[in-house]
């Protein structure tokens, strides 16, 4: 019997035996009792198993650094200019010593980061302005759930993404104006993260201006200002 059947067999049979439990516990009060400690203790050993994950995985991170760093020294990796981490994975491989200098790590996160970040900020403000001020109720019915699924693309898929379709693209757009453009590029994958924070970005803003009270806008209409007056002289300065 393969680990799939057993699995299968499993994920059949616990929800069949919590109903006949929780059929019984309401006939019982004391089996009630019995069955509250039972999945107490499930919930609890759920609880542990995450925090035993948790720490699992920030061990074995610290001692993999710690070994990576008895080879190399923490002072050329963190202000090396070179990252060439092409070094022998067993005895029999012919390799190089390999550079670990993370600066062009840090640079090049940077760079994406800047490129994601014009991307994302100004489409993502502008469209929670809209969803909160100017969008009817049926039009942010179907926006906001469309954003939040969104967010809950893998960002592999995105990169999936960005390797195959938006960084060829980008270089052939480029090279047709006699600009030589890498498949690797930052604006490439500055672009393909832009889109991917641009649901977070949006939510947070809308999140954020719909916080803002009603009074200040009521204040302001008070006055004589217009909605985009009131959006950009007080509700933006507010959130």
């Amino acid at each position: 019997m393969t680990i799939l059947s057993i699995l299968f067999v499993l994920f059949i049979l616990a929800p069949v035996c919590m109903l006949i439990a929780l059929s019984l516990a309401k006939r019982n009060r004391v089996l009630r009792n019995h069955v509250e400690r039972v999945i107490k203790a499930f919930l609890i050993a759920c609880s542990c198993l995450a925090i035993f994950t948790t720490v699992g995985i920030v061990l074995s991170v610290l001692f993999e650094s710690i070994r990576f760093f008895r080879v190399v020294p923490i002072t050329d990796f963190l202000f090396g200019l070179e990252w060439s981490p092409q070094t022998a994975i067993r005895e029999d491989q012919v390799g190089s010593s390999g550079a670990f200098g993370a600066v062009p790590l840090f640079a090049g996160t940077f760079l994406i980061t800047i490129v994601a970040m014009v991307v994302a900020v100004p489409f993502g403000l502008m469209s929670a302005i809209y969803l909160s001020e100017y969008a009817n109720r049926r039009i942010r019915t179907v926006a906001k759930p469309t954003l939040e699924i969104l967010a809950g693309i893998p960002t592999v898929v995105y990169g999936f993404f960005a390797a195959l379709t938006v960084a060829p693209l980008i270089r052939n757009n480029l090279e047709a104006l006699g600009m030589s453009v890498s498949s690797e590029s930052a604006l490439a994958a500055g672009l393909v993260m832009g889109i991917m924070i641009l649901p977070f970005v949006s939510s947070l803003s809308d999140d954020v201006i719909n916080a803002v009270p009603q009074s200040l806008r009521d204040g302001s209409y008070g006055l004589g200002a217009t909605r985009s007056e009131t959006v950009r002289r007080v509700i933006l300065p507010a959130a």
